[in-house]
């Protein structure tokens, strides 16, 4: 009994229900991974230690559906067209001031405890606010020179997500 149940299963009947069950899966799996969990591969060293380079995820698109991003929250951010995305954290809100001094985040004037952040660059910014509709981003890995590292300002509605964990 076990055999004829094991080659059903392998070797199932083609018919229309079968079809059907094919179908579904498919466009399930296909909305899926394609407008809910998108996945992606983390290219780069700018969220180490909290991400590493060459790790795998999945940018969970319906997380900001109802309820705006937060500070210190880590986003995915749609850098250019639909294909690239970079992997970031929230650490200024809309209408904050923002500055780094000495490689210390000061927001509104004060520092900023980032217990993220293991090792620093003297990174030195002068304040500027944040625009109205954006966030300002940066990676966890502040071990580099300012110069090479992508952060700023960036619109809100370029935040496609959140990984997955």
């Amino acid at each position: 009994m076990t055999g004829k149940r094991l080659q059903k299963f392998l070797f199932p009947t083609v018919n229309r229900t079968f079809l059907l069950r094919i179908l579904v899966v498919g466009i399930t799996a296909f909305i899926l991974f394609k407008y809910i969990l998108i996945p992606f591969r983390i290219s780069g060293l700018s969220m180490v230690p909290t991400y590493r380079d060459g790790e795998f995820d999945f940018s969970f698109t319906l997380k900001y559906l109802l309820t705006p991003p937060k500070r210190f929250d880590v986003v995915t951010v749609r850098y250019s067209g639909n294909h690239v995305m970079l992997l970031k954290r929230i650490i200024a809100l809309e209408g904050e001031t923002i500055a780094f001094k000495k490689g210390f985040l000061l927001i509104n004037g004060r520092q900023i405890d980032e217990p993220y952040v293991s090792q620093r660059q003297p990174w030195d910014l002068p304040p500027r606010i944040v625009k109205k509709n954006h966030v300002y981003v940066a990676g966890d890995n502040r071990n580099v020179p300012m110069e090479t590292h992508y952060f700023g300002q960036t619109p809100i509605d370029r935040i496609t997500g959140a990984p997955l964990w």
